[in-house]
C-alpha cells in the first residue's frame, strides 16, 4: 500500500508546479532617462571621500607574551646598520602578531618580518645526554631613519 501513496504524492507535486504564476517584469528606466522617453542630462556622481587612516591598535598587554628578548650577537649588531633587528619570539606567533607587538612596544613602522625556526639539538657532557632548547627568531626590518634602543645606555 505504500507504493500507492508514493504515486499520489507525485501527482500533488506536479499540480503545485503547474499552479505557480509567472512573475511580471517591470520595465525600469536606465540611468538618466525617465519612463516618458524624454532625455534628461545625467546627474554627476556624488564625490567619494578618501579613506581616513585609523590609528593602529596597540598590543601592549600581549607583547610580553609574543616577544621574549632581543637576540644580541656579533652578527645581529652588524645588521643593525641595515635597519634590521633580531628578536626571540614565542614559537606560536605569526608575522602579523610580531609586527603589531614591535610597532606597539617600540613605536616604529615595520617594512618586513622574516621568521627562522631554530631546532632543538642533542648535546652531551661526559655521560650526561640532553637537549639544547630550540626557539623561534624574527628578523625585523624598519623604516630608514628610525631606531630601536635594544640595550639602554
Amino acid at each position: 500500500m505504500g507504493l500507492f501513496d508514493f504515486f499520489k504524492k507525485k501527482k500533488k507535486i506536479e499540480k503545485k508546479k503547474v499552479e505557480k504564476k509567472p512573475e511580471k517584469k517591470i520595465d525600469q528606466p536606465t540611468v538618466g532617462q525617465p519612463k516618458d522617453g524624454k532625455k534628461v542630462e545625467a546627474r554627476p556622481l556624488p564625490e567619494v571621500k578618501p579613506a581616513v587612516k585609523r590609528p593602529k591598535k596597540r598590543i601592549l598587554g600581549k607583547s610580553s607574551q609574543i616577544l621574549y628578548s632581543p637576540h644580541v650577537t656579533e652578527k645581529t649588531t652588524a645588521i643593525e646598520g641595515e635597519n634590521k633587528y633580531v628578536f626571540k619570539v614565542s614559537p606560536r606567533t605569526n608575522k602579523n602578531e610580531i609586527k603589531k607587538a614591535i610597532e606597539g612596544l617600540y613605536g616604529v613602522s615595520i617594512i618586513s618580518v622574516k621568521i627562522i625556526n631554530i631546532p632543538k639539538r642533542k648535546r652531551r657532557l661526559g655521560k650526561q645526554k640532553g637537549w639544547r632548547k630550540g626557539y623561534k627568531k624574527a628578523i625585523v626590518k624598519i623604516k630608514k631613519g628610525q631606531k630601536i634602543e635594544i640595550l639602554p645606555r
